[in-house]
């Protein structure tokens, strides 16, 4: 019977855990990552709600309900992402339009029911065994460490669709386990559901969106949604990445020997830079489809590195075969006044000529100049001092909340302080950078004057140019190893002349005409002089503060700016910190006063430091465990693979702590979390930045070494008081899932202002707070 309990325990937490995983692959691709956020945060409640339920509804003691919440869990896991995608949200007109705050309170319901039914289930099973705790958390933790590998790995190996449906899996045969004889047909029939609606998985995973273009190419792992437009007249075609990003791709026929007038031109031309070396080494930060490696080698250059984050954009363009290749196009949406019936007929007859990415673009990934490197960029940089000569980056981004699942927002270490004292260091003593976006230079600008200053670069204002793209709506920054004379301003990217002004003109240095432009102004008098002149935060970003999108202020919060939302702060809205809000005022206001109902009611009650207890430690679990998993991406390479060993290693060895808890006096876990937390904060990052060159599977080798400690500790204090508190575990639990989800969020907005050594001191503090609340035994 034992074995049976842990069984269905570990079985039930791969679902959960593998659910928050797809679920916000899936909704950060459809819906843009902070909307996950704010949606899945709000669904995670339902755990706790079901503990809770069960605590207050005496009925949820009869035989057979276990079987039958685990044959619920699974049910609403099945149907939960399709219903949701029926209800044609949209998230822009969320502050707005009262129909939509129904539509999304509607879709919160209908996420959270899946965890609402495994709480119950949960707290059932730890509440009938409270005397086994330390078994049963740690079957919680293991299970859910394993559920971590087999979401990515069943998205990687069928697709995030299929995994949806796949994942639900493990929860019915704990279902099917756990039913008396007569009911087990539930998991059994919907396990045939399951299947049958895994044969449509594509078609009912996905939000019903107009496309900007024919997309001929479809494939969505844990990486990334991954489509290819065809953008006509064989010429070329483009990646788009989560529905947001795009990468073109052109076509080349090999041949490098052609007449000057069929060489391609490039709207960011890089070949004067490159005619600067007699070899150049040449970068491409985030390769995207090649085209910049295309141009690099036109252009002569010597080697090529071509690195790239997304391990199956390097297969389309190294090798790539027809497997993703649609039976038919999807069309793009008509244009205002078009003929759709003529479009859709013209469709309906368009045979796909199946010609891989790799055979388009002239199998330039093949040419022996070429290196090409899966893994993200700053690590790949950190290899190397005086190496490159040019290192070129086009709007390099993550747009997709990585780090934890649903619980954190996208930080990204290639636009910080300290990711240009990298980028210094690999430069050859001549090389250059040149790096380009659209909304980031304000603070690209200011953390390039601190980087040099802290590098002790003399003269700093003359290493660097600033430049104004009007007709791309682009800024480009061009960074100089050697000080930039005006021949090399004047000529890096084209020629500056009067004639070119309206494509191409220097911010800074600035003309007289355009002296007072706020990249020229942040240069000469600083970004805390022009703060409070701009709508946008401009502060610069570190890897302790790495949230550089995150660029709105509370000022913007205007009923105006409500009316349609926009799914990034680039223009000033606070995004960010208002769905933060949301969810605390949703946990505060709503989710905690029900953890207080208890009290009202008959029987045993949890004493009111016990209750502290669950919550303090609820809050510690979370704030630690989303921020290591972004500290420690900048290390390993922040993708979805890097992510999920971390967290699997924080929740195995956790899950070891909890089995072995009865072993430590009550303060040994805490004094162990909170000494692993100094020697993180004072020592752990000096030995990780001295051993960033390592090869990335030695990083994750090491980085797992580096928090098992500290995960060991972390999976002690729960099972400590659940065996002080025996039958109220159920309440416990509850408790702590309110603030587990408290503390995920809020760490965020700690995180986001004041970086992630204050949010790891606050973690610590509270897990103090914890090992005195369990030091007073009688007050328990």
């Amino acid at each position: 019977m034992k074995s049976r309990n842990y069984l269905i325990i570990a079985l039930l937490s791969v679902t959960l855990i593998a659910l928050e995983l797809t679920w916000t692959r899936i909704f950060s691709a459809e819906y843009f990552y902070t909307f996950a956020f704010l949606t899945l945060s709000l669904a995670i409640m339902g755990l706790g709600l079901g503990a809770l339920a069960l605590r207050l509804f005496r009925f949820l003691d009869r035989p057979g309900i276990l079987g039958i919440s685990l044959s619920l869990t699974g049910l609403m896991a099945l149907i939960g992402p399709t219903l949701v995608f029926k209800l044609s949200l949209r998230f822009s007109q969320l502050f707005s339009d009262w129909s939509m705050i129904g539509k999304f309170a509607l879709t919160v319901v209908i996420l959270s029911s899946a965890f609402f039914f495994g709480g119950i289930a949960l707290a059932r099973l730890f509440r009938d065994n409270h005397k086994e705790m330390p078994r049963l958390y740690m079957a919680d933790l293991v299970g859910a460490g394993a559920g971590v590998l087999v979401a990515v790995w069943w998205m990687n190996q069928f697709g995030t669709p299929w995994a949806a449906f796949l994942i639900v899996l493990p929860v019915l045969l704990a279902a099917l386990i756990a039913s008396p004889r007569m009911l087990k047909i539930i998991p059994i029939a919907l396990m045939i559901a399951l299947f049958l609606m895994g044969g449509s998985a594509v078609d009912l995973i996905s939000a019903n969106r107009p496309e900007r273009m024919p997309v001929i190419y479809s494939h969505w792992d844990a990486m990334a949604k991954v489509k290819l437009y065809d953008y006509g007249g064989g010429e070329a075609r483009g990646i788009n990445i989560d529905n947001v990003a795009n990468s073109p791709v052109y076509a080349f026929d090999g041949n490098w020997d052609k007449p000057d007038s069929m060489r391609y031109e490039f709207g960011i031309a890089v070949d004067y830079l490159i005619k600067q070396f007699d070899s150049c080494t040449f970068l491409s930060l985030g390769a995207g489809g090649g085209v910049d490696v295309l141009q690099a080698l036109q252009e002569g250059a010597t080697e090529v590195h071509a690195v790239e984050i997304n391990p199956h954009i390097n297969y389309m363009m190294s090798h790539g075969d027809s497997s993703g290749y649609l039976d038919k196009v999807i069309p793009a949406a008509p244009r205002p006044g078009q003929d759709t019936t003529a479009i859709d007929s013209t469709v309906e007859d368009t045979a796909i000529n199946i010609v891989t990415l790799a055979e388009f673009s002239g199998y330039i990934y093949d040419d022996p100049r070429v290196i090409v490197a899966t893994e993200d960029a700053r690590a790949y940089v950190r290899r190397f001092e005086n190496k490159f000569d040019v290192i070129y980056s086009l709007s390099s981004n993550t747009w997709a909340a990585l780090a934890s699942g649903s619980f954190a927002l996208a930080e990204n270490y290639l636009f910080t302080t300290e990711a240009f004292m990298d980028y210094w260091t690999s430069l050859s003593d001549s090389g250059f950078l040149m790096m380009e976006h659209q909304f980031y230079m304000p603070r690209l600008v200011s953390e390039v004057k601190d980087a040099l200053t802290e590098l002790g670069v003399e003269d700093i204002n003359s290493h660097f140019a600033v430049y104004d793209l009007p007709q791309m709506r682009r800024n480009l920054l061009l960074l100089s190893k050697r000080p930039l004379d005006d021949s090399l301003r004047y000529h890096a990217i084209f020629d500056l002349t009067p004639e070119v002004y309206d494509y191409i003109h220097l911010l800074y240095p600035a003309p007289d005409s355009l002296e007072d432009n706020l990249i020229n102004q942040i240069v000469q008098r600083g970004w805390k002089e022009m703060a409070d002149s701009v709508e946008i935060d401009i502060s610069p970003c570190t890897d302790n503060r790495p949230f550089i999108a995150q660029m709105g202020k509370w000022e913007n919060f205007t009923a105006e700016n409500r009316e349609k939302i926009l799914p990034y702060e680039f223009f000033g809205f606070p995004l960010s910190k208002v769905i933060i809000v949301i969810i605390l005022i949703v946990v505060v206001v709503m989710i905690l006063p029900l953890n207080l109902l208890p009290y009202l009611g008959k029987g045993e009650k949890l004493r009111l430091v016990p209750w502290m207890y669950f919550f303090v430690i609820g809050m510690a679990f979370m704030i630690i465990e989303v921020i290591l998993m972004q500290k420690y991406a900048l290390f390993v390479g922040p993708s979805a693979y890097s992510i999920a060993i971390i967290l699997f290693t924080l929740l195995i060895t956790s899950g070891i702590g909890s089995r072995f808890s009865k072993k430590f006096g009550d303060s040994v876990p805490f004094t162990g979390i909170i000494i692993w937390l100094i020697l993180d904060i004072f020592l752990l990052g000096h030995i990780t930045s001295a051993l960033a060159g390592m090869t990335m599977a030695l990083r994750i080798l090491i980085t797992a070494i580096l928090i098992a400690p500290l995960g060991f500790f972390m999976g002690m204090p729960f099972p400590k008081a659940a065996l002080r508190v025996g039958t109220l575990i159920d309440w416990g639990f509850a408790v702590n899932g309110a603030a587990s989800v408290l503390g995920a969020t809020s760490v965020i907005l700690v995180a986001v202002s004041y970086g992630y050594t204050a949010a790891l001191i606050l973690g610590g503090v509270l897990y103090l707070l914890a090992m005195l609340l369990l030091a007073g035994k009688r007050a328990w």
